[in-house]
């Protein structure tokens, strides 16, 4: 599939077909999603991002909730951006206000929302609560961050790298560090957009074997490795993310020993293609999983990685609700 050009306003559009439906559904993994359907949403965002004002009215008197338990930048940016300049409205809900799980019951937060809002974006510590909502919400759910998944963060780097490598099936994203949230994404992503995905982590750090088991199942050409060399040779992107993320605090010297190798640095990118690009989802920790000679290069694509996430979203959004 090609996305659509970017026409600057002066080229219409041809209408999207649309896959099986997604409108009323939730996405709380990107195994939620078949391949139609990721790519459909890779398209749809590539278009919302080519031609913004042509979406300005879509969800016009929609409102999105955003169920916050850990802070944010980008996901809370993006999601408010992406519903006020899609026409709707968003409601911040940081823990202080709902207190999931303690000052009520996930399943009484996700009927009282049903009766107010249109969706929910829900940026939350365990993945469970993700799915209670989903399982008691009477209105979308959107997963926009848990332990185990980070949906909407894979599909705006699936939708960054392919702006740049046109062959899913001749691209290959090398993944060095935590078989994290992530990692568990960009691999069930693999197996629907046809990207070749090589893993290295240290011993005891590698991604869950279910995960890699279902994307296996599903067609995904992946490959494990504690090498970090041997993972990015030969490479066309080279992704990485944070050694201790929130909640690992207490594990924190422990893992940044283990992980000490894998840092992605000069030296680590050499190997890696000629012309390879280098991909976090921030924050970074500069100095640690990352050199401030690879992610300030001209070869990293971070910052656009970050815009991505507004027009993957406002994908997400108009798939679901409009």
């Amino acid at each position: 599939m090609k996305f659509a050009k970017s026409a600057g306003g002066a080229e219409p559009l041809p209408p999207l077909r649309w896959p099986a439906p997604l409108v009323g559904e939730d996405l709380v993994s990107v195994a939620d999603l078949n391949t139609d359907e990721v790519w459909f949403l890779l398209d749809l965002a590539a278009r919302v991002k080519a031609q913004p004002g042509r979406y300005r009215h879509a969800l016009e008197r929609k409102t999105l909730a955003m169920l916050f338990e850990k802070p944010s930048l980008r996901t809370r940016v993006t999601f408010q951006v992406a519903m006020e300049q899609l026409g709707g409205h968003a409601i911040y809900l940081g823990p202080e206000e709902v207190g999931l799980g303690k000052r009520e019951a996930v399943k009484d937060v996700a009927h009282n929302l049903s009766c107010w809002v249109d969706a929910l974006v829900a940026r939350v510590r365990s993945h469970a609560t993700v799915e209670q909502l989903a399982e008691h919400a009477q209105v979308p759910v959107i997963n926009g961050l848990s332990d185990f998944e980070h949906p909407c963060q894979a599909l705006g780097d699936y939708l960054t790298l392919l702006e740049h490598r046109h062959r899913p099936s001749e691209t290959l994203l090398a993944w060095v560090g935590d078989g994290n949230n992530v990692c568990h994404s960009l691999i069930y992503g693999a197996a629907r957009t046809g990207v070749n995905l090589r893993i290295a982590t240290p011993p005891g750090y590698e991604p869950e074997a279910r995960v890699v088991e279902e994307a296996r199942a599903h067609g995904a050409h992946l490959e494990l490795t504690h090498d970090p060399f041997e993972a990015v040779a030969g490479a066309d992107a080279v992704y990485t993310d944070v050694w201790v993320s929130m909640g690992q605090e207490g594990a924190a010297e422990t893992r940044r020993e283990a992980f000490r190798p894998f840092q992605v640095n000069a030296r680590l990118m050499a190997r890696a293609g000629q012309d390879a690009l280098f991909l976090h989802c921030l924050p970074a920790r500069r100095g640690e999983e990352v050199t401030d000679e690879v992610i300030d290069s001209p070869r990293s694509l971070v910052c656009q990685q970050a815009q991505n996430r507004l027009h993957i979203q406002k994908a997400i959004l108009l798939a679901l609700l409009a």
